[in-house]
């Protein structure tokens, strides 16, 4: 039941294929395998497809704030699921240390013994006080999120994109949630706009709302689990399915006699398929932190951060590590004088190697991949 993304000899995305007839056509030397930056194996022809025909084909994103997922589906194969973990509190952490660190520096660099208008401040570069301004936080999570449905629309003839909207206000008189008073703005909604207008380069647009999504999940007896941090298809990636799912099907209504309602009218089949646990490598770049917060002996601070190692590999590169006889794979993470520190997805070191026996497999994607269970459905109709 599982599907194998396929590329045109031009790369142009054409319909999913059964593995078996992909490793034929590789047999025959009439495709090559490949990996995108997702750690997602497809194929691409040598030769001129026999047609380029291609169905209709949805993407779901059920946005969040720590945790996202994405699901691609067609009439017949759920094609892809994928389970974001959103970098949300570490972006927050850093804005919090870097406006501390400038607080500190600034306290430092003022005479306070001077008059005030005769003291070293500096002058405001941009106005900070506009309304709809895009936070850091929930722009890095947006990023992301863009970030993976850019690279399997790649792969995928996606035609639509459905997205779960929010509707957030925020009243800043009273500081409430909801409050119609028109005065304020919620970061959310300036999130949610700013990702819609990068979806619309790639596809039709969409907005379901939550409600719509839970009684659609319902209908394709789907399980959701309360556990938002679980690492599952039932986590969020079922909601990601379930809003492709409304590609092909529609609540309609119906009149029969003396009856008349509403029903969910098509027909869709919810298949295993591949599901992706994805994640940004937390690596601290050097032009963002320059050095340790706190001063060692003699008020001098080491360097910190960067992503360049001694060794020809940067820190985030996919490579392969060998240590006494056994083989590892994972991601360069750090460094020494002779030897390289490889971590796996959780970024759990799995131990430093000789930087000789470290072979660089690929380089940082700025995306850190993990394989997961398989996601399992049914045929509705």
């Amino acid at each position: 039941m599982l599907r194998v993304p396929v590329l045109s000899l031009k790369g142009t995305p054409l319909m999913p294929t059964k593995p078996s007839r992909a490793r034929r056509w590789i047999e025959d030397k009439k495709a090559v395998g490949k990996f995108n930056k997702l750690g997602q194996f497809y194929v691409q022809l040598l030769v001129e497809p026999s047609d380029t025909k291609t169905q209709s084909i949805a993407l779901g994103i059920d946005p969040g704030k720590l945790f996202s997922g994405i699901g691609v589906q067609s009439t017949k194969f759920t094609l892809f699921t994928a389970h974001l973990e959103l970098p949300f509190k570490k972006v927050r952490e850093r804005m919090d240390n870097r406006r501390m660190m400038r607080r500190g520096r600034r306290g430092r660099r003022i005479n306070r013994q001077l008059p005030f208008q005769l003291r070293a401040h500096r002058q405001k570069r941009f106005n900070n006080r506009k309304q709809g301004k895009l936070s850091p936080s929930i722009k890095a999570n947006r990023q992301l999120e863009l970030r993976v449905i850019q690279e399997l629309c790649k792969v995928f003839p996606v035609s639509d994109i459905y997205f779960e909207y929010v509707k957030a206000d925020v009243d800043l008189t009273s500081g409430r949630k909801g409050a119609k008073s028109g005065k304020g703005f919620s970061a959310v909604m300036v999130g949610q706009k700013w990702m819609l207008k990068q979806l619309e380069k790639l596809g039709n647009v969409h907005t379901i709302y939550g409600w719509q999504t839970s009684n659609l999940r319902k209908h394709l007896k789907l399980e959701k689990s309360r556990n938002k941090a679980e690492q599952t298809p039932s986590s969020h990636a079922v909601d990601g399915v379930t809003l492709a799912c409304y590609q092909f099907l529609n609540y309609q209504a119906h009149y029969s006699g003396n009856n008349h309602g509403h029903t969910w009218q098509g027909i869709v089949a919810i298949t295993p398929c591949q599901f992706m646990l994805i994640k940004r490598p937390p690596i601290s770049r050097r032009r963002r932190q320059l050095h340790l917060m706190l001063p060692s002996k003699g008020g001098k601070r080491r360097k910190y951060g960067g992503t360049i190692t001694r060794h020809g590999i940067r820190k985030g590169d996919f490579v392969k590590g060998r240590k006494a006889g056994k083989v590892y794979y994972g991601w360069c993470s750090g460094d020494t004088a002779k030897q390289v520190s490889v971590s796996d997805f959780y970024w759990k070191r799995l131990g430093q190697f000789t930087a000789s026996k470290v072979v660089l497999l690929q380089r940082s994607t700025g995306l850190l991949y993990k394989q997961g269970t398989d996601f399992v459905g049914a045929t509705v109709c």
